[in-house]
């Protein structure tokens, strides 16, 4: 099942970075950059769980406090058609590899001084309750940080603090812009989303530079911070050059399936002749030219409609076409091959099976020692000083209550039992 690691128990919030900092740098205890780190997750679905993992990567040790009265996230049923049905899915272990899972009921005043006691105890609280919620359970910043001003809590939300909604990935994307722009171009196209979380993926991003940058002036001043990002704000703040067409050149994006606004043939698919797609980069003038000496149509980079990009942008559907009755004549690994040579980018469309076959996929898998896959790592960066941590499976429910209350908060197991028999926590059989 993949070991141990994802962080042990160790460091409250009171070490922090600074104490930490002073162990030795071949001390093994200290041998992932978040060794001696506790991380309190009350996030569920992707964005914050996702963060969590990134964290588990580094060596904290990340709790996942999961709610008792619906067993847990709700991730946890998220089932593709005939996944097996024990276990935590596939979904799940998307982003929860490396933790300890806690179940309890935070709605009663136990559940509640339980998770508080947990918050005080850590050194960054991860929560994504909606605006207003965490203040009713005693568990927001403002309080948990009088209580210890040493601690990082780290908030998402869907529209910002003093939006009361609930942020879903689904509707963000349409919200902001993402949705109207992808799809099909003309009357046969239509809105489309993206085929994974995007907007919880550009928000968990944004929400791990904040942590590593409020750890990192904890470390320097002793005082921690509450820092937050919404779903919406990463959203629009990633739209980058199709907003920056619209607020500066006054260019409202459309959809045009995998073409670009303002290079062309860039993002254009072709297919060769056996029906496979291959997709274009070609980003300067030179390139083009190489391009069409390859395709043996080098009259077409003197053709004034297509001599510069923005001729080429200009005469976009032409040039696909031409293009495209070159390339339907060829191969597409001997034309990738000829690219390659010659520099021109491009690049095979490959689905998932033929993505896990490349050695860069290939080594962000995780896998238990007999080989089976337990999911991906969230860390894809190589730097010194950073191990390969070995991670935890994903937690069953409550797999580690039992654990968590009686390690960290030093309660006895006939305390903890009391709690089940109350039901204020679920402890895994």
């Amino acid at each position: 099942t993949g070991g141990g690691g994802g962080g042990g128990g160790g460091g409250s919030c009171g070490s922090g970075l600074g104490r930490r900092a002073l162990a030795s740098a071949n001390d093994a205890a200290f041998a992932s950059p978040l060794a001696g780190m506790r991380v309190l997750e009350l996030a569920s679905v992707l964005a914050g769980p996702s963060i969590g993992q990134f964290l588990a990567e580094l060596g904290a040790d990340v709790i996942k406090v999961e709610n008792r009265k619906t067993q847990g996230d709700v991730t946890r049923g998220w089932r593709l058609p005939g996944e097996p049905s024990e276990g935590p899915s596939a979904y799940f272990k998307s982003c929860n590899l490396g933790k300890r899972s806690l179940a309890l009921d935070a709605a009663g005043q136990s559940g509640r001084d339980l998770c508080r006691k947990l918050a005080l105890a850590s050194d960054v609280v991860l929560a994504s309750y909606k605006p207003g919620d965490a203040e009713k359970l005693g568990l927001d910043a403002a309080s948990l940080r009088a209580e210890e001003p040493r601690l990082v809590y780290a908030q998402i939300t869907g529209y910002g603090l003093n939006d009361p909604r609930v942020g879903y990935d689904a509707l963000i994307q349409a919200e902001a812009g993402f949705t109207h722009m992808n799809g099909e171009p003309g009357e046969r196209g239509r809105p489309t989303k993206m085929p994974v979380a995007l907007v919880d993926l550009l928000a968990a991003h944004q929400l791990k530079e904040a942590i590593l940058l409020a750890l990192w002036r904890r470390d320097r001043t002793g005082e921690g911070s509450h820092v937050h990002v919404s779903l919406m704000g990463a959203a629009v703040a990633s739209l980058a050059n199709q907003a920056t067409g619209y607020l500066c050149a006054g260019k409202a994006p459309q959809r045009m399936g995998s073409d670009h606004p303002s290079i062309s043939p860039y993002g254009s698919a072709f297919d060769d002749r056996d029906g496979q797609p291959l997709i274009l980069a070609v980003g300067s003038d030179a390139q083009f030219r190489t391009l069409c000496e390859i395709l043996g149509c080098g009259a077409l980079a003197d053709d004034p409609r297509f001599t510069k990009n923005v001729d080429r942008v200009g005469h976009r559907e032409e040039l696909k076409a031409l293009l495209s009755d070159k390339i339907a004549s060829r191969s597409r690994a001997d034309l990738l091959d000829q690219l390659g040579k010659r520099k021109v980018p491009a690049g095979a469309v490959a689905d998932m099976a033929a993505v896990f076959e490349t050695p860069q996929a290939q080594a962000l898998a995780v896998r238990a020692a007999d080989g089976e896959a337990m999911g991906l790592r969230q860390v894809a960066w190589l730097g010194d000083g950073v191990a390969d941590l070995q991670l935890r499976r994903a937690p069953d429910y409550g797999e580690h209550t039992m654990e968590v209350l009686t390690d960290v908060l030093g309660m006895s197991i006939g305390e903890v039992k009391e709690l089940v028999a109350a039901r204020v926590i679920d402890v895994r059989r």
